[in-house]
């Protein structure tokens, strides 16, 4: 696969949100890629412990900010032709359809990852209407 340049918009995982972005450097196994919006928002809970809720410590996982950079294994990163959307708009639909994934699951992760959601999609709302 073709090394990728600085100024490349691109996809990137990390962790487990998706972001839409842009190449700021190139590593030997990595880019290092500022966020401009948000595809999927990061899974709830422990990273170790996938869609675990009992004897595991619970995070809330927040999404990256707008223009935070992230170093990313260059096979996670690929090309991104489209329009970037709007941060905030994209931030609030990666919620909604997160939310609405786990709305279908009756299990105790969903149970937690829905009320951590609730609580980052008001905070969101906040920091997005001030700026």
């Amino acid at each position: 696969m073709e090394d990728l340049t600085i100024g490349t918009k691109v996809t990137a995982i990390y962790k487990t949100g998706k972001y839409i972005g842009e190449i700021t450097d190139v590593r030997n196994n990595s880019y290092l890629v500022r966020v401009y919006a948000v595809l999927k928002h990061p899974m709830q809970g422990d990273l170790h412990n996938p869609k675990q809720a009992e004897n595991v410590f619970f995070h809330e996982r927040k999404a990256l900010s707008f223009r935070e950079q992230m170093n990313t294994p260059k096979p996670m990163v690929k090309p991104y032709e489209e329009e970037i959307p709007d941060y905030g708009t994209s931030l609030l639909h990666a919620v909604a359809r997160m939310k609405e994934e786990l709305t279908t699951d009756n299990s105790l992760f969903a149970e937690k990852s829905l009320k951590n959601l609730e609580i980052l999609e008001q905070e969101y709302s906040r920091i997005i209407t001030k700026a």
